[in-house]
Protein backbone atom coordinates (compact mmCIF):
# COMPACT_ATOMS: atom_id res chain seq x y z
CA UNK A 1 0.00 0.00 0.00
CA UNK A 2 1.28 3.44 -0.89
CA UNK A 3 0.91 7.01 0.28
CA UNK A 4 1.03 9.34 -2.70
CA UNK A 5 -0.70 12.42 -1.25
CA UNK A 6 -0.16 14.10 2.13
CA UNK A 7 -2.43 17.03 2.97
CA UNK A 8 -1.68 19.51 5.76
CA UNK A 9 -3.92 22.16 7.26
CA UNK A 10 -2.54 25.69 7.53
CA UNK A 11 -3.45 28.44 9.93
CA UNK A 12 -1.52 31.35 11.40
CA UNK A 13 -0.97 29.74 14.79
CA UNK A 14 2.46 29.30 16.34
CA UNK A 15 2.61 25.57 15.52
CA UNK A 16 1.82 25.85 11.80
CA UNK A 17 5.46 25.90 10.70
CA UNK A 18 6.29 22.75 12.72
CA UNK A 19 3.27 20.99 11.22
CA UNK A 20 4.35 21.77 7.67
CA UNK A 21 7.89 20.55 8.33
CA UNK A 22 6.54 17.31 9.78
CA UNK A 23 4.26 16.83 6.78
CA UNK A 24 7.11 17.56 4.38
CA UNK A 25 9.21 14.87 6.05
CA UNK A 26 6.39 12.38 5.48
CA UNK A 27 6.00 13.42 1.86
CA UNK A 28 9.74 13.01 1.31
CA UNK A 29 9.75 9.59 2.97
CA UNK A 30 6.89 8.26 0.84
CA UNK A 31 7.81 10.20 -2.32
CA UNK A 32 4.39 11.83 -2.09
CA UNK A 33 2.96 15.19 -3.05
CA UNK A 34 2.43 17.59 -0.16
CA UNK A 35 -0.66 19.78 -0.46
CA UNK A 36 -1.22 22.74 1.83
CA UNK A 37 -4.84 23.65 2.54
CA UNK A 38 -6.19 26.82 4.13
CA UNK A 39 -9.57 28.48 4.37
CA UNK A 40 -10.88 31.61 6.00
CA UNK A 41 -14.55 32.46 6.20
CA UNK A 42 -15.60 36.06 5.63
CA UNK A 43 -18.22 37.12 8.19
CA UNK A 44 -21.66 37.82 6.79
CA UNK A 45 -22.82 41.38 6.22
CA UNK A 46 -23.41 43.13 9.52
CA UNK A 47 -26.89 44.52 9.95
CA UNK A 48 -26.42 48.27 10.35
CA UNK A 49 -28.65 51.16 9.40
CA UNK A 50 -26.24 52.40 6.73
CA UNK A 51 -25.98 49.94 3.83
CA UNK A 52 -22.77 51.55 2.58
CA UNK A 53 -21.15 51.14 5.98
CA UNK A 54 -22.13 47.47 6.02
CA UNK A 55 -20.58 46.95 2.60
CA UNK A 56 -17.43 48.81 3.67
CA UNK A 57 -17.01 46.55 6.68
CA UNK A 58 -17.53 43.47 4.52
CA UNK A 59 -14.89 44.66 2.05
CA UNK A 60 -12.42 45.16 4.91
CA UNK A 61 -13.06 41.63 6.20
CA UNK A 62 -12.79 40.17 2.71
CA UNK A 63 -9.44 41.87 2.14
CA UNK A 64 -8.18 40.74 5.54
CA UNK A 65 -9.19 37.15 4.83
CA UNK A 66 -7.36 37.14 1.50
CA UNK A 67 -4.27 38.61 3.13
CA UNK A 68 -4.28 35.90 5.80
CA UNK A 69 -4.62 33.17 3.19
CA UNK A 70 -1.60 34.67 1.42
CA UNK A 71 0.33 34.64 4.71
CA UNK A 72 -0.55 30.98 5.24
CA UNK A 73 0.63 30.13 1.73
CA UNK A 74 3.94 31.89 2.42
CA UNK A 75 4.41 29.79 5.59
CA UNK A 76 3.66 26.63 3.62
CA UNK A 77 6.10 27.39 0.82
CA UNK A 78 8.86 28.44 3.22
CA UNK A 79 8.60 25.41 5.53
CA UNK A 80 7.90 22.75 2.90
CA UNK A 81 11.29 23.32 1.29
CA UNK A 82 12.29 22.49 -2.27
CA UNK A 83 12.95 18.76 -2.19
CA UNK A 84 9.36 17.55 -2.66
CA UNK A 85 6.37 18.09 -4.94
CA UNK A 86 3.92 20.61 -3.52
CA UNK A 87 0.46 21.98 -4.26
CA UNK A 88 -1.72 24.63 -2.66
CA UNK A 89 -5.49 24.89 -2.15
CA UNK A 90 -7.27 27.81 -0.49
CA UNK A 91 -10.73 29.32 -0.34
CA UNK A 92 -12.94 31.84 1.38
CA UNK A 93 -14.89 29.18 3.25
CA UNK A 94 -15.40 27.55 6.64
CA UNK A 95 -12.04 25.84 7.33
CA UNK A 96 -13.14 22.42 8.61
CA UNK A 97 -15.78 21.96 5.95
CA UNK A 98 -13.36 23.01 3.20
CA UNK A 99 -10.61 20.64 4.37
CA UNK A 100 -13.16 17.83 4.59
CA UNK A 101 -14.02 18.20 0.91
CA UNK A 102 -10.41 18.66 -0.24
CA UNK A 103 -9.35 15.51 1.61
CA UNK A 104 -10.97 13.42 -1.12
CA UNK A 105 -7.58 13.84 -2.86
CA UNK A 106 -5.47 12.80 0.15
CA UNK A 107 -4.15 9.56 1.60
CA UNK A 108 -3.54 11.16 4.98
CA UNK A 109 -4.49 14.53 6.47
CA UNK A 110 -2.26 16.28 9.02
CA UNK A 111 -3.83 18.66 11.53
CA UNK A 112 -2.59 20.30 14.69
CA UNK A 113 -3.47 19.47 18.25
CA UNK A 114 -5.56 22.33 19.59
CA UNK A 115 -5.82 21.86 23.34
CA UNK A 116 -6.47 24.39 26.10
CA UNK A 117 -2.76 25.29 26.37
CA UNK A 118 -1.99 25.45 22.65
CA UNK A 119 -2.98 29.01 21.87
CA UNK A 120 -5.54 30.33 19.44
CA UNK A 121 -5.06 29.23 15.79
CA UNK A 122 -7.36 32.05 14.70
CA UNK A 123 -10.20 31.96 12.20
CA UNK A 124 -8.34 29.44 10.01
CA UNK A 125 -8.08 26.78 12.70
CA UNK A 126 -9.45 23.29 12.17
CA UNK A 127 -11.85 21.53 14.53
CA UNK A 128 -9.92 18.25 14.50
CA UNK A 129 -12.69 16.24 16.17
CA UNK A 130 -15.37 17.28 13.72
CA UNK A 131 -12.94 16.65 10.85
CA UNK A 132 -12.24 13.13 12.10
CA UNK A 133 -15.90 12.23 12.20
CA UNK A 134 -16.62 13.49 8.68
CA UNK A 135 -13.50 13.22 6.53
CA UNK A 136 -13.31 9.51 5.75
CA UNK A 137 -9.51 9.62 5.70
CA UNK A 138 -6.86 8.87 8.34
CA UNK A 139 -6.02 12.00 10.32
CA UNK A 140 -2.58 12.55 11.82
CA UNK A 141 -2.86 14.75 14.92
CA UNK A 142 0.45 16.54 15.46
CA UNK A 143 1.37 18.15 18.79
CA UNK A 144 3.07 21.57 18.79
CA UNK A 145 6.85 21.43 18.57
CA UNK A 146 7.06 18.14 16.63
CA UNK A 147 8.91 18.85 13.37
CA UNK A 148 9.61 15.32 12.15
CA UNK A 149 8.02 11.89 12.35
CA UNK A 150 10.24 8.85 11.81
CA UNK A 151 7.51 6.30 12.73
CA UNK A 152 10.20 3.70 13.38
CA UNK A 153 8.55 2.54 16.60
CA UNK A 154 4.76 2.50 16.52
CA UNK A 155 2.16 1.60 19.12
CA UNK A 156 -1.20 0.33 17.89
CA UNK A 157 -3.93 0.81 20.49
CA UNK A 158 -6.15 -2.15 19.63
CA UNK A 159 -9.78 -2.73 20.50
CA UNK A 160 -11.92 -5.10 18.45
CA UNK A 161 -14.12 -2.40 16.90
CA UNK A 162 -14.82 -1.08 13.42
CA UNK A 163 -12.82 2.07 14.20
CA UNK A 164 -9.71 0.15 15.25
CA UNK A 165 -9.89 -2.12 12.21
CA UNK A 166 -10.12 0.93 9.97
CA UNK A 167 -7.18 2.55 11.76
CA UNK A 168 -4.97 -0.52 11.32
CA UNK A 169 -5.85 -0.74 7.63
CA UNK A 170 -5.19 2.98 7.09
CA UNK A 171 -1.85 2.77 8.91
CA UNK A 172 -0.39 -0.12 6.89
CA UNK A 173 2.01 2.11 4.90
CA UNK A 174 3.53 3.21 8.22
CA UNK A 175 3.34 -0.16 9.97
CA UNK A 176 4.98 -2.12 7.16
CA UNK A 177 8.01 0.22 7.21
CA UNK A 178 8.46 0.45 11.00
CA UNK A 179 11.34 -1.18 12.86
CA UNK A 180 8.99 -2.22 15.66
CA UNK A 181 5.21 -2.34 15.96
CA UNK A 182 3.72 -2.87 19.42
CA UNK A 183 0.11 -4.07 19.36
CA UNK A 184 -1.23 -3.03 22.76
CA UNK A 185 -4.54 -4.14 24.23
CA UNK A 186 -5.42 -2.51 27.54
CA UNK A 187 -8.28 -3.08 29.98
CA UNK A 188 -9.88 -5.96 31.89
CA UNK A 189 -10.98 -7.73 28.67
CA UNK A 190 -7.60 -7.53 26.96
CA UNK A 191 -7.46 -11.29 26.36
CA UNK A 192 -10.77 -11.25 24.49
CA UNK A 193 -10.02 -8.67 21.76
CA UNK A 194 -8.52 -10.97 19.12
CA UNK A 195 -5.02 -9.51 19.31
CA UNK A 196 -3.40 -12.69 17.95
CA UNK A 197 -5.40 -12.45 14.72
CA UNK A 198 -4.44 -8.80 14.25
CA UNK A 199 -0.77 -9.55 14.89
CA UNK A 200 -0.86 -12.31 12.27
CA UNK A 201 -2.56 -9.94 9.82
CA UNK A 202 0.11 -7.29 10.34
CA UNK A 203 2.91 -9.85 10.03
CA UNK A 204 1.45 -10.87 6.70
CA UNK A 205 1.94 -7.28 5.56
CA UNK A 206 5.57 -7.24 6.60
CA UNK A 207 5.22 -5.56 10.01
CA UNK A 208 7.63 -6.52 12.79
CA UNK A 209 4.88 -6.84 15.39
CA UNK A 210 4.77 -7.94 19.03
CA UNK A 211 1.62 -8.25 21.14
CA UNK A 212 1.17 -6.80 24.62
CA UNK A 213 -1.91 -7.60 26.72
CA UNK A 214 -2.26 -5.16 29.62
CA UNK A 215 -5.34 -5.97 31.75
CA UNK A 216 -4.54 -3.12 34.19
CA UNK A 217 -7.98 -3.03 35.86
CA UNK A 218 -7.04 -0.05 38.02
CA UNK A 219 -6.06 2.34 35.24
CA UNK A 220 -7.70 4.04 32.28
CA UNK A 221 -6.98 2.18 29.05
CA UNK A 222 -5.90 5.36 27.28
CA UNK A 223 -3.37 6.27 29.96
CA UNK A 224 -2.05 2.70 30.00
CA UNK A 225 -1.39 2.87 26.24
CA UNK A 226 0.25 6.29 26.49
CA UNK A 227 2.52 5.14 29.31
CA UNK A 228 3.51 2.08 27.28
CA UNK A 229 4.26 4.25 24.23
CA UNK A 230 6.58 6.44 26.26
CA UNK A 231 8.42 3.41 27.69
CA UNK A 232 8.77 1.95 24.19
CA UNK A 233 10.20 5.22 22.89
CA UNK A 234 7.50 5.32 20.21
CA UNK A 235 6.77 8.47 18.23
CA UNK A 236 3.47 7.37 16.67
CA UNK A 237 0.27 5.90 18.09
CA UNK A 238 -2.35 4.34 15.81
CA UNK A 239 -5.89 4.23 17.15
CA UNK A 240 -9.54 4.37 16.27
CA UNK A 241 -11.49 7.54 17.00
CA UNK A 242 -14.79 7.20 18.81
CA UNK A 243 -17.56 9.76 18.93
CA UNK A 244 -21.17 10.55 18.17
CA UNK A 245 -23.15 13.65 17.44
CA UNK A 246 -25.65 15.19 19.78
CA UNK A 247 -27.47 18.45 19.05
CA UNK A 248 -24.91 19.23 16.30
CA UNK A 249 -21.95 18.90 18.68
CA UNK A 250 -19.53 15.99 18.77
CA UNK A 251 -19.34 14.02 22.01
CA UNK A 252 -16.10 12.01 22.14
CA UNK A 253 -14.93 9.04 24.12
CA UNK A 254 -12.32 9.72 26.77
CA UNK A 255 -9.32 8.43 24.81
CA UNK A 256 -10.28 10.35 21.66
CA UNK A 257 -10.83 13.55 23.61
CA UNK A 258 -7.51 13.22 25.45
CA UNK A 259 -5.58 12.70 22.20
CA UNK A 260 -7.22 15.64 20.45
CA UNK A 261 -6.41 18.01 23.30
CA UNK A 262 -3.32 16.75 25.09
CA UNK A 263 -1.31 14.14 23.17
CA UNK A 264 2.45 14.60 23.27
CA UNK A 265 2.98 12.00 20.53
CA UNK A 266 1.73 12.05 16.96
CA UNK A 267 -1.45 10.02 16.65
CA UNK A 268 -2.84 8.51 13.46
CA UNK A 269 -6.58 8.24 13.98
CA UNK A 270 -9.43 6.83 11.88
CA UNK A 271 -13.16 6.78 12.38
Amino acid sequence: MKISSVMVSLDLGAAAADRVQLSASLAERFDATLTGVAARQVPALIAVSDVRESERIYEIEDRRAREQLAEARAVFLREAGRGIRTAWRAALAEPTAYLTTQARAADVVVVGRHGPVDGDPGLMGIAAGALLMAVGRPVLVAPPGVERLTAKRIVVAWKDTRESRRAVQDALPFLSRAEAVHLVVAGPGAHEEGAEDVAAYLSGHGAAVTTHLLPSPGAEAAETVLQFARRADADLIVMGAYGHTRLREWIFGGATRDVLQATTLCCLMSH
